[in-house]
């Protein structure tokens, strides 16, 4: 028994490849998409997390800078505690290195010394490329380069940019650390280099055993603008960065793997329908309802496990793709410097083929249950069959109403989990009360139809068989519901960017030193070129910006402070609502939407969080920020203030206004002209105009969310195959009743004309429920998802022209659909057909 129902299911597979193929198709894509995903991100991750710790060794303990650096003094004190076995001092920076050719990248140098870093982090000991050069480490004016440095610095010398100059220094050996670029050299050497006297920017300490590291910080009293960290914080803080990118990635995989359910639904309900009277025979022959209902099931199974391997293999040619082409950054830029080989995961291989399996397994049931339901007798005589049951739409409803209260919770650890679970109930009780919506449509169009025949027909087909419509249709909202979704959270965004852009971006030209906030603090403007500029012919206002990283919590990632000249804060900068008047001794800072998300920085209290950053000041939460560039925070501050608070007047951005009627180009000639005389090249300073860095930006943005344009456009395919697979499927099970309107009278044409007419109005409503549906999930995405993942808000806005070309599109494949299938049905077999019940 059981091998002949195996040769059952397989001869029904094997006789209905393509139709089958769509539900594979969408299995092995979804599978594919979340396996990709997560083989990046921990590939990524790993490698990270190992270079990190290749270069930051194994402390029990580490005393890091808020921002820049700390008094060397601490160490001392530190040093001589004796629950401390090992003190080694750290400057840390980031710069630019020159090739010989010219070209620029960020590296990253770390001044120690080599006395007592060798058995805190041994892979960080210089050895010297002379034997005989014992010395050179503590030499001023030498580096020891790590194996990705040399591979991009391959000579015998190393020129680092310091300021706006570069700085010639000797290779004079290797470091075995992994990871991005890194030149180790002497303290010392490093402090008088970048100026840095007295300056360092962490300490590691090894402790004695048994030494408590909480009474520890409590004796040595750490200053002010210095934080204990643990020696894994760095990885943490990067994970914790990534995740909100890598779980949105993950959950619209996983909406693929949904929309993939359905298409295994529709397949197999409708391949149940069509071998009702099979499925009665094997019943009558001893076959028990809980047999056909496993039967049914074991077809689901196993178009899931074709679909899972071949998504686990797909999965991982993409992820060795990405990380070959990306760098492992997700497309996020999370982790920087790092090129991570594919790490293969067996675990996760078979994680996700499981769950392709369940998620076939799940779309596979209600049709298996249909067949173990089936009226024997009734089935065998024609009169009865599967998807019959009553379209109450109770079950849809509910599930509408149960994702419109879940987008209400907050996030659980930092994941908008409530809002993931919405957008599954949404799409699940859309596609659910699909009978219920045919028939609340179709009924009040008959009348209007009652009239002519041939439209009559088809919308009396659509009423009468509803629950066939719905599941003939249901792949297709699911991804027509995922594709409008995706579209207007991808137009939204792309508008509250452009808008963004305009007020961020109000002066003429721009002018920096350096692409990452890190290396601004080896690479800046001096206040002499910053006069010269101001001093260009064609410049009528130059104002400046300086950057800098704080560690407000070390468990989690730095904040960005921008000290730029705010003036009118509500036409400066982008505010979400109007700006509060700061009190009198009182120190106004605007925070991005972040900080009020992790920090609970609301507008109108006080900040103490930046005290051990900046000063004992009252700062003021004077307003609140669109910031799309910065999902850790950002604090803007009037660089007047700034500077009176630090004493810190360097800058790495500046913004010119022009002079009118001067000509942008001839003051960039001038600028670069001037840029080579003060910093020996003008490569070392990057130029460019407000409409530049506009059209970058949004190209860069455009390349970001290309994989979302593409996502639609396979989801938007693989629905209108399952409707083809649907329609092909139930035209040539209707034969006989195509045969019978032959009899009656009705051309060829006119039967053709009939069965377009139902694809029109199958996937009219297919298309209104995934417009409808899609549309919600747009809001839960724009309005819920986005702010609790990002911890930034966008304004919606749906772009009606695109939607409705898609949903025609759809419409219009849908009747051609039909037709075509028609056309296989309509002809002189179909006449014939009518014998077989004579």
């Amino acid at each position: 028994m059981l091998a002949l129902l195996a040769t059952f299911s397989l001869r029904e597979l094997r006789h209905h490849p393509w139709r089958n193929a769509t539900a594979v198709l969408a299995v092995m894509l979804g599978v594919a998409l979340a396996f990709s995903v997560h083989l990046i991100n921990a590939s990524a991750l790993s490698e990270f997390s190992i270079a990190a710790r290749s270069a930051g060794g194994q402390p029990d303990l580490e005393l890091r800078a808020v921002q820049g650096g700390f008094d060397e003094s601490l160490y001392a004190r530190a040093a001589a505690h004796p629950a401390v076995a090992l003190a080694s001092p750290v400057l840390e920076l980031q710069t630019v290195a020159e090739t010989a050719d010219g070209r620029r990248r960020t590296v990253r140098v770390i001044g120690l010394d080599a006395l007592v870093a060798g058995a805190i982090a041994p892979s960080l000991m210089p050895v010297p490329a002379d034997p005989n050069d014992r010395l050179a480490v503590l030499a001023p004016g030498v580096v020891f380069m790590n194996p990705a440095a040399r591979e991009a610095w391959p000579g015998a010398q190393l020129r680092l940019q310091v300021g706006m100059r570069m700085q010639v220094l000797r290779v004079a050996g290797t470091v075995t650390a992994g990871g991005g670029p890194l030149a180790v050299m002497d303290i010392a050497a490093a402090q008088d280099l970048f100026g840095r006297l007295g300056q360092i920017s962490r300490i590691d300490l090894r402790l004695r055993p048994g030494a408590d590291a909480t009474a520890l910080l409590r004796e040595l009293q750490l200053p002010p603008g210095v934080q204990a960290a643990s020696p894994d914080s760095t990885t943490q803080r990067v994970d914790q960065l990534s995740r909100a990118y890598r779980v949105n990635l993950t959950v619209l995989a996983l909406v693929a793997l949904f929309t993939g359910a359905f298409l295994v639904f529709s397949v197999l309900a409708l391949s149940v329908a069509r071998r009702a009277r099979q499925f009665a025979l094997l019943g009558v022959l001893g076959l028990t309802a809980r047999q056909r209902l496993a039967l049914v099931l074991a077809e689901s199974a196993l178009l899931g496990v074709v679909g899972s391997a071949l998504g686990v293999a797909l999965g991982a040619g993409l992820a060795a793709l990405a990380l070959r082409l990306l760098g492992g950054d997700l497309g996020g830029g999370y982790f920087p410097g790092v090129e991570p080989r594919l790490q293969w995961s067996t675990a996760a291989a078979l994680a996700y083929g499981a769950l392709g399996i369940a998620a076939a397994a799940a779309g596979g049931w209600l049709p298996a249950r249909d067949a173990a339901r089936l009226p024997l007798a009734q089935t065998l005589k024609g009169l009865g069959g599967a998807m019959q049951a009553g379209g109450r739409p109770a079950f849809g409803l509910l599930a509408i109403a149960a994702g419109a209260a879940l987008v209400l919770l907050p996030p659980i650890a930092g994941i908008p989990l409530g809002a993931y679970v919405s957008v599954g109930l949404l799409l699940l009780g859309g596609i659910t009360a699909l009978p219920f919506a045919v028939s609340l449509l179709y009924d009040r169009l008959a009348p209007f139809v009652a009239r002519r025949l041939l439209p009559l027909l088809a919308v009396e087909r659509a009423r009468r068989v509803r629950e066939s419509a719905a599941v003939a249709v249901s792949g297709v909202v699911a991804a027509l519901g995922l594709a409008v979704a995706l579209t207007v959270m991808v137009a939204s965004f792309r508008h509250s960017v452009d808008d963004w852009l305009d007020v961020l971006l109000p002066a003429d030209l721009y002018l920096r030193t350096s692409t990452s906030t890190a290396a601004g603090e080896a690479a800046f403007l001096t206040p002499a070129f910053l006069q010269a500029v101001a001093g260009v012919p064609g410049v009528r206002r130059v104002t400046s910006q300086r950057v800098r990283a704080l560690a407000l919590d070390p468990a989690r990632p730095s904040v960005t402070l921008l000290a730029r000249t705010v003036e009118d804060a509500a036409r400066t900068l982008p505010l979400v609502g109007p700006p509060l008047p700061v009190p009198a001794g009182q120190v106004g800072i605007y925070v991005s939407e972040a900080m009020v998300d992790l920090y609970g920085a609301r507008p109108g209290a006080a900040l103490p969080l930046l005290v051990p950053a900046l000063g004992p000041s009252t700062w003021f939460v004077a307003g609140i920020w669109r910031d799309y560039a910065r999902q850790s925070g950002a604090i803007v501050i009037d660089r007047a203030d700034y500077v009176r608070l630090t004493g810190d007047e360097r800058v790495n951005d500046a913004q010119l206004w022009l002079a009118p009627g001067a000509s942008a180009e001839v003051v960039l000639q001038r600028l670069r002209e001037l840029a080579q005389r003060e910093a020996g090249s003008a490569d070392r300073i990057e130029l460019a105009s407000a409409t530049e860095i506009r059209a970058l930006s949004l190209r860069i943005f455009d390349r970001s969310f290309a994989v979302t344009y593409w996502l639609q456009a396979v989801a938007i395919g693989i629905g209108l195959f399952g409707v083809a697979a649907s329609f092909s499927a139930q035209v040539l099970a209707r034969r006989k009743e195509f045969g019978l309107l032959a009899h009656l009278g009705l051309t060829r044409r006119q039967i053709l004309a009939v069965v377009a007419g139902e694809g029109a109005a199958w996937t009219l409503i297919g298309a209104a429920a995934g417009l409808a549906l899609g549309l919600a999930v747009a809001v839960v995405l724009v309005h819920v998802v986005n702010p609790q993942s990002f911890h930034w808000t966008m304004d919606l806005l749906v772009p009606w022209t695109r939607l409705l070309v898609l949903a025609a599109g759809v419409i219009l494949a849908g009747t051609v659909t039909a037709w075509l299938a028609g056309r296989a049905a309509a002809g002189r077999d179909a006449v014939l057909a009518v014998k077989e019940d004579w």
